[in-house]
């Protein structure tokens, strides 16, 4: 306790006082090993700050040993730094073999800088959803049917890395799939993991694309252990789909003209199930007023015209025609009976103008 008390007493309340400072600088290599140490501890973060930091900490600290062995002569400077001198190398050799396990090629490192490094996804967890699709990238070539309306099975997912892909049902044109996009995220979403179903749309590339695609069973086996990723995985599906409806909104119109929102509920009764030509004819007649009966057919004799006189009122007031009420419900039950023989409301013509 004594010896503390003393030391604590010399250090900070009789400190020792340079009586006189030294007439000469320290060498080169004192005044070197400062600079480089400067600069390493102004690095950043991330593999690239790591190599920077830890490289300018190694030259200064052999800029520091050298000016132990040679200036200074203190053993325990020069074995001290030397010591730090290996840790860094150790460090820099450490993260030099992380960078290069975590290197991918050309299209999945520029598949890594436009999704998942905004999400902040880190490198490990890439490398595994890289590994689950085996790292392949498969090509499509132009006019080329990814998945057939009603004949191809939903077995994997797959994301556009390239290139150009039309959906269409039943001939008729309804969005496109641009890079970096799910070419089949409803169909994943919309089918349970033990049940089987084919595609409900015909997928065909309108240029040279690519793409890389996840078997559904090594995907879902992937998405129940790792929890992070099945995180990742819904939110970019989510984001998928919901960008293919808005954009499937944007095709959708009715026979008058007018466009619906789809989070309108009156677009229900539009995109419901499709009622038989019997029953729209049916509900087409029921709705028809019948025609007013006639007692005797009207005669219209070409007159001159009268001036009326002042004070004379006729007796009875002039009525319409009626046959022009009679062709006026005609065309709107003709309109009628078209709009109720569709299920669902027409989409935007096959033939679309080239982006």
């Amino acid at each position: 306790m004594n010896e503390n008390s003393t030391l604590l007493d010399r250090i900070v309340f009789h400190p020792v006082l340079c009586e006189g400072w030294k007439g000469y600088m320290e060498g080169a290599s004192y005044q070197l090993a400062n600079f480089f140490l400067f600069l390493g501890f102004m690095g950043g973060s991330g593999f690239i700050g790591s190599i920077y930091i830890f490289g300018f900490l190694t030259v200064g600290f052999f800029c520091l040993a050298l000016w132990g062995w040679l200036d200074a002569c203190g053993l325990d400077i020069f074995t001290w730094n030397m010591l730090l001198v290996l840790i860094c190398l150790l460090q820099l050799a450490h993260l030099f073999y992380q960078l290069h396990k975590h290197t991918f090629s050309e299209e999945f490192d520029q598949l890594y800088k436009q999704v998942c490094q905004p999400l902040q996804v880190p490198p490990k967890v890439y490398k595994k959803i890289v590994k689950c699709c085996e790292e392949q990238v498969l090509p499509l070539a132009k006019d080329q049917t990814y998945a057939v309306e009603g004949k191809t099975s939903i077995d994997r997912l797959s994301f556009l890395l390239s290139g150009r892909v039309r959906v269409s049902q039943d001939g008729q044109f309804l969005h496109y799939v641009y890079p970096y996009q799910f070419l089949d995220s409803p169909e994943w979403e919309s089918l349970p993991p033990s049940e089987e179903g084919t595609f409900q749309v015909t997928l065909t590339a309108e240029t040279e694309c690519s793409y890389i695609t996840w078997q559904r069973k090594k995907l879902y086996l992937l998405l129940s252990k790792e929890r992070y990723i099945a995180r990742l995985f819904s939110v970019l599906l989510g984001y998928d789909i919901s960008e293919k409806i808005y954009a499937l909104n944007e095709k959708l119109f009715a026979k008058f003209g007018l466009r619906f929102d789809i989070r309108l509920p009156s677009l229900y009764h539009v995109l419901g199930p499709a009622s038989s030509d019997t029953e729209a004819e049916k509900e087409a007649e029921e709705c028809e007023e019948p025609p007013v009966p006639l007692s005797h057919p009207p005669t219209f004799v070409q007159t001159a015209p009268v001036a009326p006189q002042p004070g004379f009122l006729p007796a009875h007031p002039r009525k319409t025609r009626p046959d022009s009420d009679l062709s006026a419900s005609g065309s709107l039950l003709k309109t009628n009976r078209q709009i109720l023989a569709k299920g669902r409301a027409p989409l935007a013509p096959t033939q679309t103008p080239e982006l």
